[in-house]
Formats: C-alpha cells, sequence, structure tokens
C-alpha cells in the first residue's frame, strides 16, 4: 500500500498527550479531512481515514460541477473531549497544525468535536478559518464564505443543516438499497449506535421515510423499543454528546446494556459512533441484513469478510458517509446555496446516482460494494489526476 504524502506526530508539551496529522494526497495543492478527539486515537487510526477521504472526496468527481474533489486528509487527537483540559489541548494542537491548515489542509468536525468548537479553537489559534487553505481555489472568496455561513446558520426543525445533510446522505444510501432489493421502507427495522451528529440526522430521515427504529445505543447503554422508538423525542432530550436523559423515556421503553444494538431484531445496524465498532468476536451477534457505516472505519475487514459469508451486506463508509464533507464544497464552490431544501435535493440526488452506481458495479464484478466504490474511486482518481494537479 503506498505510503501517504505527510505523516506526523505532535506531542504536547503540558500534557504529554499526542496528535496526529496524515495527508494522504493533494488534488490542487490542497486536501480536505476532519479532526477526530477520542481517548485512544492512533497514527494508523488516521492514515486509514485520511486514504479513506481520499475515496470521499474523489467518489464525488463530477466534471460539470463547480467543486472539483480535494485530496484525503485526516487529523487526530488522543484525548477524551469531555476532559476538562480538551479545549485547550485542542488550541495547542491547531496552533502547531498551523502552517499545514494555512498551506494544504482543510479541516473540521468530526468524531469528539463540533463544528462551533473548532472554530473557536481555530479562531484562539490564529487562524482565519479551518478551511483557509481552499480559498486560493475560489472564484469569488468573499461570496463563497459569506455563503457557506449562511448555510451553516439554517436550522430544519431545531437541527442545523450542516448536521442534516450527512444523515440525509447515509438515509439516501439505504433507501436506494432497499428500493434495489424491492423492501418496501415500511416494516423495515433498525438500530442505531451513537446519537450525535450522523446518527440523529440519520435515525430522523429514516423515521420520516418510513422505517422503524426499534434500538438506539449512546454511551449509557441502549434504548430500545420492539413498537419503535420516537426519534424525535430522543433528539430533543439529547445532550452535545450525543447522550440521551433516561428521565423523559416513555413508558415502555427498555434500557439494555451498550453492546445489544448489535443483536437487536432488526434489518439494518447503522453504526454511527465509533471506529472499529464491530470484529471478528461480536460479529455473530449480527442477524440484520445490512449494515451501513454512518461512523468511520466501524467494520474491522475481517469482520466483514465473515459478515459476507453470512449474507450481510456492509454499505461502506467511504460512500454513505461522504455527504457531509461534499456539501461544504457544493456550498462553498457554488453548485448549491444555502437553502436546506436545494442542499437535501442535490444530496439525494448524489448519493442516490453514486450508490447504484457502486451496488451495481459490485453486482456486476461480483464483488463487496466495499470493493466496488475503490474500483469506482480509482476510476475517479485517475481522471482527475489526468485534468488537475495531483500529488501523492
Amino acid at each position: 500500500m503506498t505510503a501517504p504524502l505527510l505523516s506526523l506526530t505532535w506531542t504536547d508539551h503540558v500534557t504529554g498527550r499526542r496528535g496526529f496529522l496524515v495527508v494522504d494526497r493533494l488534488v490542487r495543492g490542497v486536501a480536505s479531512g476532519g479532526l477526530r478527539m477520542r481517548e485512544g486515537c492512533t497514527l494508523d487510526e488516521v492514515t486509514g481515514l485520511a486514504r479513506g477521504m481520499t475515496m470521499k472526496e474523489a467518489l464525488h468527481f463530477d466534471p460539470r460541477s463547480r467543486y472539483v474533489p480535494l485530496g484525503g486528509a485526516k487529523g487526530g487527537i488522543d484525548c477524551d473531549p469531555r476532559d476538562p483540559g480538551a479545549y485547550d489541548l485542542l488550541v495547542r494542537y491547531l496552533r502547531a497544525m498551523r502552517p499545514y491548515i494555512e498551506s494544504f489542509w482543510t479541516t473540521g468536525e468530526d468524531l469528539g468535536l463540533s463544528q462551533d468548537l473548532v472554530d473557536r479553537a481555530a479562531a484562539e489559534a490564529g487562524l482565519v478559518s479551518s478551511i483557509q487553505a481552499v480559498y486560493p481555489l475560489l472564484d469569488d472568496e468573499a461570496a463563497a464564505r459569506r455563503r457557506l455561513a449562511d448555510a451553516f446558520a439554517v436550522e430544519v426543525d431545531g437541527i442545523g443543516l450542516d448536521e442534516l445533510v450527512g444523515g440525509c446522505g447515509v438515509a439516501e444510501s439505504l433507501l436506494t438499497a432497499l428500493d434495489r432489493a424491492g423492501v418496501p421502507y415500511a416494516g423495515t427495522r433498525v438500530a442505531v449506535q451513537g446519537l450525535g451528529t450522523m446518527g440523529g440526522a440519520t435515525a430522523r430521515f429514516l423515521a420520516r421515510a418510513g422505517l422503524t427504529v426499534v434500538a438506539v445505543a449512546d454511551v449509557k447503554g441502549t434504548i430500545a423499543d420492539p413498537a419503535g422508538l420516537d426519534v424525535e423525542a430522543l433528539l430533543a432530550a439529547r445532550d452535545a454528546y450525543g447522550t440521551v436523559d433516561r428521565a423523559t423515556l416513555r413508558p415502555g421503553v427498555r434500557e439494555l446494556g451498550g453492546d445489544e444494538w448489535l443483536s437487536a431484531d432488526v434489518d439494518v445496524l447503522v453504526p454511527a459512533a465509533v471506529s472499529y465498532a464491530i470484529d471478528t468476536a461480536n460479529q455473530d451477534r449480527i442477524t440484520a441484513r445490512w449494515i451501513v457505516e454512518a461512523a468511520n472505519m466501524p467494520v474491522l475487514p475481517k469482520a466483514e469478510e465473515l459478515l459476507r459469508a453470512r449474507g450481510i451486506t456492509v454499505l461502506p463508509d467511504v460512500v454513505v458517509n461522504s455527504g457531509t464533507n461534499a456539501w461544504w464544497w457544493w456550498t462553498l464552490f457554488g453548485d448549491i446555496g444555502a437553502d436546506a431544501d436545494e442542499a437535501f435535493a442535490h444530496t439525494r440526488r448524489s448519493m442516490r446516482a453514486l450508490v447504484e452506481h457502486v451496488l451495481a458495479r459490485a453486482e456486476a464484478d461480483g464483488t463487496t460494494p466495499r470493493a466496488a466504490a475503490h474500483a469506482v474511486g480509482a476510476d475517479r482518481i485517475a481522471r482527475l489526476a489526468e485534468r488537475f494537479d495531483c500529488h501523492r
């Protein structure tokens, strides 16, 4: 496997905690990838995520769009975001990474961090913006920045548009797979691990499409109701980390162990929290027909092989959770405006076309959706390299 363009480890002089930056590839001199903060984050993890970002970007290449996909990168900090010193650590990390962010790394929220927090810390670290490296590629920087700021100010039923577009993309990916399989939405049962930004939005869009969310897991455990959970009530009762206030649960809702979502009697599992959630030791508990990777790298490769042997299909992260990243750039480059209906329509149309193409490729090649996604991504990376300056 080809080594990334840049890989570095930073050690905080105050706490001794480590942070990482991996740039897998540059396109037109810029790479894109969020910054995550979690206890136990490693360089290998960030390297895999950066490689995945290269693929996510390339999969959305459309020669008709103003948005030209960037290269892939990722940042990570080994710290619990709930730690009292986490914010100061974030500021110090961003200050250390400032030359890279100013030059070629565009970043934003990821696991453990909100965009508001990243923006505040970036300003304190002396940065103009966490995505300022892309500004020289814009035709009208002022108009583009204003359009993105306006889009971030949009709320739909109490949740920011920036949170919702990713879940819209995940939901549309699953709906496309259901349509291809001839499975009706009504009666399709879902369990979601994580009710944060991605998991919460995904649960909302699936419930509104007519699917039944019967289990949701957060750090306190699994909440379940075979008759279906009230997703909107759960979203209203969660804190900034996606943890649901148990005092608000209606009668009949059961509280189960933290990993009970895995064995829930459902058709679809949506891991939307941490990486490496499904491994060879726990995959045999899963009876769902589909696993939809709303999180990054939640299914380990060996586990996916075992799941496939049992007839379980994994819809891969590089495809299904790519909507948030793409929405940023569609908005900034001017393919869409700061409007929720336009954003959702564009996301649904783009994600449906991409998932249809990947699933058709998997069927034609007799392979997995992940292998097909990487084949499609490799084709599009080659097309990007023919037209634009790319470095690895």
